[in-house]
């Protein structure tokens, strides 16, 4: 499992170059006392990128101000809620930052974004587009109850998938194939209950897709509280290193 403060070091180009990520949380719907919903910060050649923003993971980020993009799986409250405060953050300083490009689903921000009055906060809403900085963006969309995208980031030659929230699908497979991290929804240990069963995914098959798809890595996350993380990863039984998601890890993707 990864630790709070483990870094796992590269072995091969410069570290300047690689993928930094940094979780900011991983709970399923609710944050748990101490930790925070999805979100993470990705990092590369001194351009920040966040990807989801859930309940309690703003106060995580260790500069909101120099934040310089985000990106929104979808549109439930553990995955975007805490957009509100950063925005916010950014807003509302003496000396306010710049407008700050925010790339989602069409309508899945405008609940969050309704929460203060018009023109308050300064942000650039918009659709997804092919590159982010220095990152190259591939999203495909993935079975949930609202729109969700699933997120695919490449740079320095080192990429990393996320599933956001998803229900089982080929499309899993072809938006990780080759990556060298899969982050991948595990809402539950080994069966999803029947109602929920299109919609969200298990660590099992979270293990069965990213061994499809021959990712390098997988990270674990979303679990609902009170999960054993241990269970999640027997239950993964994927080939490679697999690992659950806790706040304050960093894992260099390489």
């Amino acid at each position: 499992m990864v630790g709070a403060a483990r870094v796992v070091a590269p072995a091969r180009r410069d570290r300047g170059r690689l993928m930094r990520l940094t979780v900011l949380g991983a709970c399923g719907a609710w944050p748990s006392p101490g930790a925070a919903c999805s979100g993470f910060l990705v990092e590369h050649d001194g351009f920040r990128l966040v990807l989801d923003l859930g309940y309690a993971t703003m106060p995580r980020l260790p500069s909101p101000e120099t934040v310089d993009a985000v990106i929104i799986s979808h549109g439930h409250p553990d995955h975007c809620a805490d957009l509100n405060p950063l925005l916010r953050s950014r807003s509302l300083r003496d000396s306010p930052a710049p407008p700050l490009p925010v790339y989602a689903p069409p309508g899945a921000l405008d609940a969050v974004l309704a929460l203060d009055r018009p023109r308050m906060l300064d942000y650039d809403l918009r659709p997804f587009e092919p590159a982010v900085g220095p990152f190259r963006v591939e999203t495909r969309p993935l079975p949930h109850w609202v729109p969700n995208a699933g997120i695919r980031l490449t740079a320095g030659g080192a990429t990393l998938a996320y599933t956001g929230d998803t229900g089982p699908s080929p499309e899993i497979v072809t938006l990780a194939r080759g990556a060298d991290l899969l982050i991948a929804e595990a809402s539950y240990v080994d069966e999803v209950p029947e109602d929920s069963r299109a919609y969200l995914s298990s660590a099992r098959q979270a293990g069965r897709d990213a061994a499809a798809a021959g990712a390098g890595r997988l990270l674990l996350t979303h679990l609902m509280p009170g999960t054993p993380p241990e269970a999640a990863v027997a239950a993964a039984g994927f080939p490679g290193p697999v690992e659950v998601a806790r706040a304050g890890a960093v894992v260099l993707v390489e």
